[in-house]
């Protein structure tokens, strides 16, 4: 989710409409090869367990990703107050009490997990066993009778199983008596979130760590910032804490998910360079440019991976984002002459100025390299333009159709993600066709300009979102948003693309397993619909009738009864069409059911509730003279309300 910046678009944005977004849609006219010729890496033996391309075998139980294959047998499988848990060895322990923890959060009371105990009939098994290699790393065996087994050859493979045991048990006790083998085709099965610019509450973030692992995801890229302590200059709102990022991330392990940051370089950096003009890259005019880096001044490439080495600290992914796209955004290179200047002196008179940028990339993934660090980027600064080649190893992901393309990049021995633009849901703007996608079978191998004939070096794929109108949408309508095109990547990249005959068969599929186990609803609202008296509880601000009106997505406007207008912020700077400056005041103004920027949350504290915007994610702090003003939490303290009736 981001808005173009400046004219920006954050990348994958409007301008790539035409040309990614057509080209897709006429690559995906053409009939796909079956999707078990995609021999992702780390898929090896999916397509011997895959079994027949199309609907379940007959009685197969309903799951998402779709089962890949299921041979019944006579009876069933009851779970009921006296199971148990039986785990063997120290990393089926671990899977088994995750589980333990899950089925109690989905309301199906204790569960005791035990070691050496004989299996009775009810019991489930976890198994770690690594002789089991045909399942690969991922890939697990499910056996179910009067009791039922779940065995991987390692822990994630059995923690795969269980999320299915949780689907199958989210809508009956009973599991059909069968057995499947489940692999994966792909690595890589992913979501990608810009948290940039825009604050996204943290219990969005758990919500989706837990839905995409009960999927079988396992891979969330978070472009962001974190709050820094060695450049608190950049410290400009949307941050995270250490503290919360921390959390998100040990969610994650907990739940297979690796979180891996991104932080853009060397274009998109304005909210690291809004107060470092002597790392801004300048025009022939003198003109500075705020996003963009000057990768010719070593103090850039410094302070860009001392940025590294503070989010390593809190992020203990092995692989590292630097997003590499859209340098050049709405220019071009010709009006940079020290660039050219800085490539013909390093790399000689036939050098480019792109090759510059190059040399940029190949710094950074060399250094991340030297920290354990596998470097990522995006594709569309890969124009052929340059005379240095990337750096092998570099991970490309793959979202607008440049001249080189995905084939001629694998060949060059890099990984290679899809990330096409057919697959992005942008805030307040385009959002990817499901229904289209699903019809036509689409599978990680058809790129934006260029369809695979197999899914060779195609690490995987993901599906996007970006912010680029932040008021366009709340989180919660994105929410919403999303759950089709979540659950459609988890299957492409799981298994057969095409499971149901139909796509509304395939969105029943979906709704039938419903959200993860621990899931929370964000749109609750804890005051009731009517009039109130508005008080802090500090006296500082008059208080004031409103009325409290419930929107539809889970939010609450606040209407004053004297003077019928609407609480709002929309004073200062916007970004992304969003006041997002820390201190700007909150005014009352006409009020307009689409106007996303005067919806609140209500959250519960001590003695009351606090006002938080539901795009801006700031809350209401009363200052001097009782006028509101928004601030992070971190920064000022939330006022606390009292909500009586009149």
């Amino acid at each position: 989710m981001t808005e173009l910046r400046s004219f920006s678009g954050h990348r994958r944005r409007r301008w790539s409409r035409v040309v990614g977004v057509a080209a897709s849609l006429l690559l995906l006219a053409a009939p796909v090869p079956a999707a078990g010729a995609a021999g992702a890496a780390g898929a090896a033996g999916a397509a011997g367990a895959s079994g027949a391309v199309g609907a379940d075998p007959p009685r197969a139980p309903r799951t998402v990703p779709a089962l890949a294959n299921w041979t019944p047998a006579e009876g069933s499988y009851h779970f009921g107050s006296g199971a148990r848990i039986v785990a063997r060895d120290p990393v089926s322990r671990r899977v088994a009490d995750t589980l333990a923890d899950d089925l109690d959060a989905a309301g199906k009371d204790t569960v005791r997990v035990t070691g050496r105990a004989t299996v009775r009939a009810g019991d489930i098994v976890i198994d770690v066993d690594p002789a089991r290699r045909s399942l690969g790393g991922e890939g697990y065996e499910l056996r179910a009778g009067r009791s039922l087994e779940i065995t991987g050859a390692g822990e994630a493979g059995a923690f795969y199983g269980t999320r299915t045991l949780l689907q199958l048990l989210s809508r009956s006790a009973d599991v059909p008596a069968g057995r499947t083998v489940d692999v994966p085709r792909y690595k890589e099965r992913g979501v990608g979130v810009c948290a940039c610019y825009i604050n996204i509450s943290l219990p969005w973030l758990e919500n989706l760590v837990r839905d995409m692992a009960y999927r079988k995801q396992n891979q969330l890229l978070l472009e962001l910032k974190v709050k820094s302590a060695r450049h608190p200059e950049a410290n400009s709102w949307g941050y995270y804490t250490r503290s919360e990022m921390r959390r998100l991330v040990a969610l994650g392990e907990k739940y297979h998910v690796t979180i891996v940051p991104e932080i853009n370089s060397p274009g998109h950096m304005d909210p690291w360079l809004e107060k470092r003009p002597d790392l801004q890259l300048t025009d022939s005019d003198g003109t500075p440019q705020p996003s963009r880096l000057d990768v010719t001044k070593d103090a850039a490439f410094d302070y860009y991976t001392s940025l590294i080495d503070e989010y390593a600290e809190v992020f203990p992914a092995t692989s590292w984002h630097m997003g590499a796209d859209e340098y050049m955004l709405g220019s071009d290179f010709a009006k940079y002459p020290q660039i050219e200047a800085y490539a013909k002196k390093k790399y000689g008179a036939r050098a480019t100025p792109q090759d510059a940028f190059i040399d940029f990339v190949n710094r950074v993934h060399a250094y991340a390299a030297a920290k354990g660090k596998r470097l990522r980027i995006w594709n569309d600064g890969l124009t052929g333009d340059n005379t240095v080649p990337v750096a092998p190893g570099t991970t490309v992901e793959h979202w607008l159709d440049v001249r080189t393309k995905p084939s001629g990049l694998i060949a060059r021995g890099h990984p290679v993600m899809n990330a096409a633009y057919s697959l992005y849901l942008v805030r307040g703007g385009f959002h990817t066709n499901t229904r289209k996608l699903y019809d036509e079978r689409w599978d990680p191998r058809v790129f934006e300009g260029e369809r695979l004939a197999t899914g060779k070096g195609v690490t995987g794929a993901k599906i996007s979102l970006w912010p680029d109108n932040g008021r366009g949408e709340t989180e919660n309508e994105v929410a919403t948003a999303m759950a089709p095109p979540l659950a459609h990547i988890a299957q492409v990249t799981w298994g057969d693309p095409h499971p149901d005959a139909t796509y509304d068969a395939f969105t029943e599929r979906a709704e039938s397993v419903g959200h993860a186990p621990g899931w929370r609803d964000l749109t609750k609202v804890s005051v009731a619909d009517g009039a109130y008296t508005l008080r802090d509880t500090e006296g500082r601000a008059e208080p004031v009738d409103v009325e409290v009106k419930r929107t539809a997505d889970g939010y609450v406007t606040l209407r004053s009864t004297a003077s019928g207008r609407c609480l709002e912020t929309r004073s200062g700077k916007l970004t992304l069409n969003v006041p997002l400056q820390p201190g700007t005041a909150i005014t009352e103004e006409t009020c307009d059911p689409a106007n996303t920027l005067q919806r609140w949350r209500l959250d519960k504290a001590a003695g009351g509730y606090r006002l938080t915007n539901a795009v801006t994610r700031m809350a209401a702090h009363v200052a001097d003279g009782g006028r509101l003003h928004q601030y992070p939490k971190d920064q000022l303290p939330p006022a606390v309300w009292t909500l009586t009736a009149p």
